[in-house]
């Protein structure tokens, strides 16, 4: 078998490290992606040893073309929408994420050498977290409990995947993070989203240069039906107000965010769907972990330089702005609702599967 390998969602924030790390290793990459203004710029750098092979996933014959010209011994899934974008295009999502999955599953089962297959997921599949009641992180062997449009439908893809007859591997993620400032969510949808998450909600963040290494390494390891939680190590757990806090105090402002809500203590589902994450066995099998959470805020503090001293005579201006832009400005209640949020500000995230809608 070739040593080819196929990374859809190429040019996106993990698959653009995922590239950069297989291309280190010396092995052949191809890059599935569309064809955007942003990504046909972006392919004039590509390391040695990457090419691009611009293809909608969601075209089955541009997939069948794709997988049978590049043979590839190994593909890592990436493509998909995620949140907050997600909610706005719940149709458009399921044909990425699910449809577009399912697609490419079943034309690599049909080649004479199927290749590997290491499936993006998140933690997300797991629902919402209520801390106080499960104080425990997260296992691979949890139950599912998908309650909105991104983890209903990365439940599916991964059930389609588990259901193959490939050799696949399964990666649920945890909150990726990246020092690029210019990759760095700014729109006013994301901080919209950010406000209505519980602050007292936990998450489990990782750098991304830490999951481009698992899913090299998934590619090759002895991990075969396995599903691996990835997340940095135990100084990536947080709650979205103290990770909100952090960031923000790196770039030279401190209290830029403003408080949040925390989440309702007496409800299993006012909570968003990240948790802390028990990455015992991904770590073992993977030797991914590289980046602590104070290596990443050193390096963004680094990085964001002299503009931190001018960037802290801005924090009451900045700080006035997303109180008002937040979800909840001027909205009455003590605790966070971020299905609510969600659905007044970004669309309904309601998730039902197709069976079940008829």
């Amino acid at each position: 078998m070739s040593d080819t390998v196929l990374v859809t969602g190429g040019f996106g924030l993990v698959g653009s490290q995922t590239v950069r790390r297989l291309a280190a290793q010396g092995r052949r990459v191809v890059i599935a992606d569309l064809e955007t203004p942003a990504n046909v710029k972006a392919s004039a750098t590509l390391p040695r040893g990457a090419e691009v092979r611009w293809t909608d996933l969601t075209d089955a014959e541009q997939v069948q073309r794709l997988v049978s010209d590049t043979a590839p011994s190994a593909i890592i899934h990436l493509a998909a929408i995620i949140a907050p974008a997600i909610y706005r295009i719940p149709k458009v999502a399921r044909r990425v994420n699910v449809d577009a999955t399912a697609t490419l599953v079943r034309i690599a089962e049909a080649q004479p050498n199927p290749p590997r297959f290491v499936h993006a997921s998140s933690n997300a599949v797991f629902g919402p977290r209520n801390p106080h009641r499960t104080p425990d992180p997260l296992t691979a062997d949890d139950p599912m409990r998908p309650v909105d449009i991104y983890s209903g439908t990365k439940v599916e893809a991964e059930e389609i995947v588990q259901s193959s007859n490939l050799e696949w591997v399964v990666l649920r993620f945890g909150g990726v993070l990246t020092n690029d400032l210019s990759a760095l969510p700014l729109s006013t949808d994301a901080m919209v989203f950010q406000s209505a998450l519980p602050s007292d909600n936990r998450v489990q963040s990782v750098d991304v240069r830490d999951v481009a290494w698992a899913c090299a390494a998934a590619t090759t390891a002895d991990v075969v039906h396995e599903i691996l939680l990835i997340a940095g190590d135990e100084s990536h757990r947080h709650t979205y107000g103290s990770l909100s806090a952090g960031l923000v105090a790196a770039l030279g402002m401190p209290g830029a965010f403003p408080p949040g809500r925390p989440g309702d203590p007496e409800s299993d589902d006012a909570w968003f769907v990240t948790d802390w994450m028990d990455t015992t066995r991904a770590q073992e099998a993977l030797q991914f972990q590289h980046y602590s959470w104070s290596d990443m805020m050193a390096e963004l503090t680094e990085t964001f330089g002299w503009k931190r001293h001018p960037a802290r005579l801005l924090v009451p201006v900045v700080r006035a702005v997303m109180k008002r832009r937040g979800a909840y400005w001027k909205a009455p209640g003590v605790y966070a609702d971020p299905w609510g949020a969600i659905r007044a500000n970004l669309g309904d995230p309601a998730w039902v599967r197709p069976t079940e809608s008829a």
